[in-house]
């Protein structure tokens, strides 16, 4: 029989995979349980959308064969089976998921109904760890033909008729000999496999067999010298209960981290579980997970959102969408309802009432337990707010708002008083009696805020300033607007409710009687200010940059950097500290004739400091170095 040959792409994944991609060995039996879980889900996917008779879910089942002197472990399932074609197609190229396929290409209402398990391609290679030689017996359902498939690793493979009762797959590991600190004996202990099935397949929904040694008392012994026999019990190894449909009470932290990390390929424990069942207007079972940290695609066009959703612990779909929010879309779980049909199509999905009970129930719970982290943990919230308090401000502002009412209690800010992120709730608890805002500043970083001089007066008043340091926080608190009752205001903003009467009266007299000054600075600066004036909130700088109208200078900024033609423009005022001896340098050179080109300059100079404190670029950096220079040299 002549060997064929792996494509060299295929060989080089194959030693890669035997060697690097799974660190524990014993993965091999999962995998090939999956695969053979996959087989049955096939066929029994086929007797409901073909109404195959002669076929019960009670009659499908997977078996496992030890053979210690032949030094062989057998997988055995009674599913689909594979063609010859098929074999040479699955198993003669790595990474070729037969289940995947098959998935890919059924379009009927029943496409969603398959617990498809195995979908990557390469999990049966895996068996190549242990095993010198992988021998697959395959016979297809509703098929006479038999064919074996045989393997000795990267050398190549053969395909080759052979005799097979009854329809499925047969695979027999030959494990290698044991060498140095490699013991591969421990896959011939039938109470080792058992417990690797409990551990890793243990929610297979079809009962795994194999024959277990038990001991038992002697019949007709006498009671006082009791006498034992060995026997072997044919055993189911699998609870066949998903572990979401079991009881709390009857799982561990290490149970559901298991779980977590074997269904989701991640290799840290959940940051947090949400295990629930409710009854009455809708029956469900979930099992939630926050990631310890964020996915490396989170936040990206490729990451997909969504919950596996099952129906009487049937998939319907694998990534449900619509079961979670935007702003939860971190969230990984499933969600099995009896309320849900079995063979229910997609478009009827989208506008199940019960689907969209389902969702605001689990909208709900996310946002109390997540609550409850807050209050509770605080460090352990706060490493979760590092993961994904972004995608939570963002859910804020998405949606004009609608989940603002959902977030709030949730955010949290840099403080410039406390220098730690404090919520909402706890700066309003803080406010003084007379302070009518909550106060923030925008910036690159949280010192280069506190160094912005539009916060210096707040804070040598004793006010607290949220510190915002992502491009959508300024957005969201815009969005929010206010927050028990107490509205958001920018350190950039003109009013910010400091100044008793008689000081607004003086700072207008001021600028009324500078008015010409002023102007002559504005026309200076060529339409790049709305505005100039004088200002009460500066103390030791001379010149700090604020806006007027909707769009702030950190959102022209955020804006800006966006794709589009469309570049929104903040409403620039050049705000000038009337203390200053700037200003009164300014006053003097405005009255005299001869000082009025030196002061067109000085303008200049002040607009580009004071885009350079708000983090801005400048125009022309080669003309504000030399106009540095001539200053200097005079």
């Amino acid at each position: 029989m002549r060997t064929k040959q792996f494509k060299a792409e295929s060989k080089r994944l194959l030693e890669l995979m035997i060697n690097s991609i799974y660190t524990h060995r014993e993965i091999f039996l999962r995998e090939l349980i999956s695969n053979a879980s996959d087989a049955i889900d096939k066929l029994y996917y086929h007797s409901l959308s073909e109404n195959l008779t002669g076929l019960s879910r009670d009659d499908f089942s997977i078996e496992l064969a030890l053979d210690k002197d032949a030094r062989t472990l057998t997988i055995t399932d009674n599913g689909c089976g594979m063609t010859k074609d098929e074999l040479e197609s699955n198993l003669g190229t790595i990474a070729k998921s037969g289940s995947l396929a098959f998935k890919q290409e059924e379009d009927g209402e029943h496409r969603e109904d398959i617990d498809i398990i195995g979908q990557f391609g390469v999990g049966f290679y895996s068996a190549f760890m242990v095993a010198s030689r992988v021998t697959v017996y395959s016979r297809p359902y509703g098929s006479d033909e038999a064919w074996k498939w045989e393997s000795r690793g990267v050398e190549g493979y053969t395909i080759e008729p052979c005799e097979m009762d009854g329809h499925g797959t047969k695979i027999v590991l030959t494990l290698k000999e044991n060498e140095g600190k490699e013991n591969y004996d421990e896959f011939l202990d039938p109470h080792r496999v058992s417990a690797l099935v409990k551990r890793y397949s243990d929610y297979i929904r079809y009962p795994i067999r194999m024959d277990m040694p038990a001991r038992r008392l002697k019949e007709g012994c006498p009671e006082d010298k009791p006498e034992y026999e060995d026997y072997t019990e044919h055993e189911t190894l699998n609870s066949m209960v998903p572990i979401w449909k079991k009881n709390k009470s009857e799982l561990k932290d290490e149970d559901y981290n298991n779980f977590y990390k074997e269904k989701y390929f991640d290799f840290e424990d959940p940051a947090l579980v949400i295990h629930s069942s409710t009854e009455g207007a809708a029956t469900y079972n979930a099992l939630l997970f926050i990631p310890a940290r964020a996915p490396f695609n989170y936040y990206s066009r490729d990451y997909e959102k969504g919950l596996q959703l099952y129906a009487s612990g049937v998939l319907i779909m694998d990534r449900c969408a619509d079961l979670l929010p935007d702003c939860f879309s971190f969230v990984k779980g499933l969600v099995d309802s009896q309320d849900l049909s079995l063979n229910i199509s997609r478009e009827m999905l989208q506008h199940d009432r019960q689907l969209k009970v389902i969702a605001g129930r689990l909208e709900k719970k996310i946002h109390s337990e997540l609550l409850s982290m807050l209050k509770n943990d605080r460090e352990k919230y706060e490493k979760f707010w590092k993961n994904f308090g972004l995608q939570l401000k963002f859910g804020v502002y998405n949606d004009y708002g609608a989940k603002k009412d959902l977030l709030q209690d949730l955010l949290l800010f840099h403080s410039s008083s406390e220098e730690k992120l404090v919520t909402l709730s706890e700066y309003v608890g803080r406010m003084k009696e007379s302070q009518k805002y909550i106060y923030y500043a925008c910036g690159e970083t949280v010192e280069k805020i506190g160094l912005l001089p539009q916060t210096e007066l707040l804070r040598d008043q004793g006010y607290e300033i949220l510190y915002l340091t992502d491009d959508v926080d300024e957005f969201a608190l815009r969005m929010l607007f206010k927050y028990e009752d107490k509205e958001f205001k920018s350190v950039a903003d003109k009013d910010l409710g400091l100044e008793t009467e008689e000081e607004k009266e003086e700072i207008k007299k001021q600028n009324e009687e500078n008015k010409d000054l002023l102007g002559f600075l504005r026309d200076a600066l060529d339409g790049k200010v709305k505005e100039v004036r004088l200002s009460s909130r500066l103390k030791s700088h001379p010149v700090c940059l604020s806006s007027d109208g909707m769009v702030s200078l950190e959102m022209e900024k955020v804006l800006s950097a966006m794709p589009g033609e469309q570049k929104p423009k903040a409403e620039r005022v050049l705000e000038v500290n009337a203390s200053h001896p700037v200003f009164a340098a300014m006053r003097k050179l405005y009255a005299d004739e001869g000082g009025r080109d030196r002061l067109k300059q000085y303008a200049s100079l002040l607009y580009s400091q004071a885009l350079l404190i708000e983090g801005m670029s400048i125009d022309d950096p080669v003309a504000f170095s030399n106009a540095i220079c001539d200053l200097m040299s005079k």
